[in-house]
């Protein structure tokens, strides 16, 4: 689900990624600003198993610069390819992630 809201008064869009996750852009003097939570652990996982980026994407078949971006946090994988990379890292998918119970207190 990718959906738009525009609020014109303000020159805020928010981006509705899923129900649960949204990211809020400000416009102003032409740039805009993109407050963004981490979503993924996947750098922090991946230097763990002392993986790099580039083997991962071997191992997917994606692109390298895919795989940067998932580990920026600037886009996020899918579910099936999060269950892929949990099975190559030999990890638990809910290790990929950020608990969402820490960021409710």
């Amino acid at each position: 689900m990718l959906r738009f809201s525009v609020f014109s008064e303000k020159d805020v869009i928010i981006y509705q990624i899923s129900p649960e996750k949204h990211y809020l852009c400000t416009k102003r003097n032409y740039s805009m600003k993109v407050e963004r939570e981490d979503i993924n652990r996947l750098k922090v996982v991946l230097a763990e198993r002392k993986k790099t980026n580039k083997w991962l994407a071997e191992q997917l078949g994606k692109d390298p610069a895919t795989v940067s971006k998932w580990c920026t946090n600037t886009s996020q994988p899918g579910l099936e390819t999060l269950l892929e990379i949990a099975k190559c890292l030999n990890v638990d998918v809910k290790d990929l992630l950020w608990s969402s119970m820490n960021k409710q207190q």
